[in-house]
C-alpha cells in the first residue's frame, strides 16, 4: 500500500470543510482505505479555523492569506517531509469527490505518470455531469489547453484542475518550487517541458454546496489574459 497523503486548501471554506473531510473518513472506513490528509488553512478569515480546531482536523495555519499555490506548496513540503509517496491536491469546497482518487492515483502505481490530472473533458462520461462549469470558463479553460500545447507541444485538456496528483519525485520538486500564481497550468507546462510524464483521467466534480469560488466574473478573464503570456514565456527550471 502506497502512503498517500491528500493536500486540502481552504480559504474561508467554514461552510464547506467538515463536510469534505466527513466525505474523506466515510470512504475510508467503508472501502477501509487509508488516505490521510491536511488542511492549509490560508489565512481565512471567516470561522474555518474554528471548524478545523473543535474537530481535530489535522491542519497548517498560515497567518495570512498568500494564495491557492503557496498553500498547495505547503502541503507538498508537509508531504516531504512525512514520507509520503502520493500527494493528491484535493479542494476544500465539497466539489471534489473521494471515490476518483484511487483512478488518479493509479497511473501513479503503475509508474507511468509523474503527475496525473482528474479531467472533466476527457471522456463523455466526465463531461455528462448535474455540475458544469460556465460557458466562459471552459472556453477559457480551451483556451489555456491551446497555449500549453503551442508550448510544450502536449494536449492537456483540463489545464486549471484542481484535482491531481502526483508521485514521490514530484512532490520533491513541488516542495522545492511551485508558482504562487497560476498554479496548476504552469506547474503542468513547467513538468511537461522538463520531462516529466503526465496522465490525465476522467472525474466527476460537484458543484459546491456554500461559499464563493475565488476565480468567478471578471477575474476569469483577468485570469485568461494574465495566465496565457505566463505560459507562453515560461523559461525551462531545469
Amino acid at each position: 500500500m502506497h502512503k498517500t497523503l491528500l493536500i486540502i486548501p481552504a480559504y474561508n471554506e467554514e461552510a464547506n470543510i467538515y463536510k469534505t473531510i466527513q466525505s474523506i473518513e466515510r470512504y475510508n472506513n467503508k472501502h477501509k482505505a487509508s488516505f490521510d490528509y491536511i488542511v492549509i488553512n490560508d489565512g481565512s478569515t471567516d470561522g474555518t479555523e474554528k471548524v478545523l480546531v473543535d474537530n481535530s482536523i489535522p491542519h497548517i495555519s498560515h497567518p495570512k492569506n498568500r494564495g491557492i499555490g503557496f498553500a498547495v506548496q505547503s502541503g507538498y513540503k508537509y508531504a516531504l517531509k512525512n514520507k509520503y509517496e502520493f500527494a493528491v491536491q484535493f479542494d476544500g469546497d465539497n466539489q471534489h469527490d473521494v471515490a476518483f482518487v484511487e483512478k488518479i492515483i493509479s497511473p501513479l502505481r503503475e509508474g507511468t505518470a509523474d503527475l496525473v490530472i482528474g479531467s472533466r473533458f476527457v471522456s463523455k462520461d466526465a463531461k455528462n455531469d448535474n455540475f458544469q462549469s460556465s460557458f466562459a470558463r471552459r472556453i477559457g479553460i480551451k483556451l489555456i489547453s491551446q497555449v500549453i500545447k503551442l508550448k510544450t507541444g502536449f494536449r492537456i485538456y483540463d489545464a486549471t484542475s484542481g484535482f491531481r496528483a502526483v508521485n514521490r519525485a514530484t512532490i520533491k520538486l513541488f516542495a522545492k518550487h511551485y508558482p504562487e500564481k497560476y498554479p496548476e497550468p504552469i506547474s503542468t507546462a513547467e513538468l511537461i517541458q522538463n520531462g516529466g510524464a503526465i496522465s490525465e483521467v476522467p472525474v466527476r466534480m460537484k458543484a459546491r454546496d456554500g461559499g464563493k469560488s475565488s476565480i468567478h466574473g471578471f477575474k476569469n478573464v483577468a485570469y485568461m489574459l494574465e495566465v496565457i503570456p505566463a505560459i507562453l514565456f515560461l523559461p525551462k527550471t531545469k
